[in-house]
């Protein structure tokens, strides 16, 4: 009786002369190793459920904390400090009209004052969003229902026309950090293909084209942000440059778990705690202390400093940002000398 005849593993033709031979063809027979199947599912549920925790958990139940209100006079400061407690921070002052400046000069997000009467006249600032004037107004209303007074509003820096609910700095931010991220994510599948240095020519010039692409688009095509061109464009690329740094830093230290963290770091908490779909007074304390500090945040503050406010603030933004892109492509840099002294001790 004859032995059955195992078939053995196709083997690929040699290779002609003068060219690298074909890898061998993987063994199917092999059951993969567990980590191949739980690394990618995974991720794949943390980001889900740090997206959906994100944006649905801090805009399901968004409480005012300290919003900063410039009152005229000391006596109503007194009493609005007294009946609203700590969901409003009081800035007293003079008299109406430097409380108007105060809010014309983005340092409080409303500004109360008495008109005749004892009528109160609130001014508001549309240009910070929806979700905060809605929550001043309810403030303000209900200090005046207690006080058995009336309110009349005025919006005395409104939004622009093609951006009536307050979005496009929020929208402008997400699509310039998730082409930075893109971008690097490309370009950590070619450092095969190129030096260290082009790789960073390659994401500093394709930043500086996205700032400035977006820029023309959301401003003078679109008319959805009325900033200056060129700070706008300026703003963006930064932005572009410290998500493409960051996402390359993380992707060069972590392996293949880098470009999730810099999923999770800037498209999801970043975007989510910017400040532009619900207000950073209205966040809960630990998202209100990130905010500022993620390039996403950053760039709305940037934003709307320069669109409404004259870039009266603008300066800390964009330090926050070239710090992102500066710390993010030195340590980059000096990721291969890390490693020939690693290799050395």
């Amino acid at each position: 009786m004859k032995s059955p005849v195992t078939s053995a593993p196709p083997v690929p033709p040699p290779a002609p002369v003068g060219e690298t031979p074909a890898p061998p063809l993987p063994d199917t027979r092999r059951r993969p190793p567990v980590r191949a199947w739980l690394q990618p599912a995974v991720i794949a549920l943390a980001l889900a459920a740090a997206f959906i925790g994100c944006y649905i958990g801090l805009q399901r139940d968004p409480q005012p904390h300290h919003v900063p209100i410039a009152v005229a006079g000391r006596e109503l400061a007194d009493r609005m400090s007294g009946a609203l407690g700590d969901t409003i921070e009081v800035h007293p002052a003079a008299n109406a009209a430097a409380a108007r400046r105060a809010l014309e000069r983005h340092e409080v997000s409303a500004a109360l004052g008495e008109g005749p009467g004892g009528r109160l006249h609130l001014e508001v600032a549309g240009a910070y969003g929806p979700s905060t004037t809605s929550a001043v107004k309810s403030l303000v209303g209900a200090y005046a229902q207690g006080a058995g007074r009336q309110v009349t509003t005025q919006d005395v820096v409104p939004l622009t026309r093609y951006d009536a609910r307050g979005l496009a700095g929020f929208y402008l931010a997400f699509g310039v950090t998730l082409a930075g991220f893109v971008l690097a994510q490309n370009a950590l599948g070619l450092a095969g293909l190129l030096r260290l240095r082009h790789r960073f020519w390659l994401l500093s010039g394709v930043s500086a084209a996205v700032g400035t692409v977006a820029a023309v688009l959301a401003g003078p095509v679109l008319g959805a942000v009325p900033a200056p061109i060129v700070p706008l464009a300026f703003t963006l690329t930064l932005l572009a440059a410290a998500a493409a740094f960051a996402t390359k830093l993380l992707g060069t230290y972590l392996g293949p778990v880098g470009v999730p963290a810099a999923t999770l770091l800037l498209l999801t908490v970043g975007n989510s705690t910017s400040g532009a779909a619900i207000s950073a007074d209205l966040l809960p304390p630990a998202a209100h202390a990130v905010s500022a500090l993620l390039p996403p945040g950053a760039a709305v503050r940037a934003i709307t400093d320069l669109s409404y406010f004259e870039g009266a603030h603008v300066t800390g933004p964009l330090v926050t940002l070239a710090a992102w892109a500066m710390t993010a492509a030195l340590l980059v840099g000096l990721r291969p000398r890390l490693r020939r002294t690693a290799a050395a001790s």
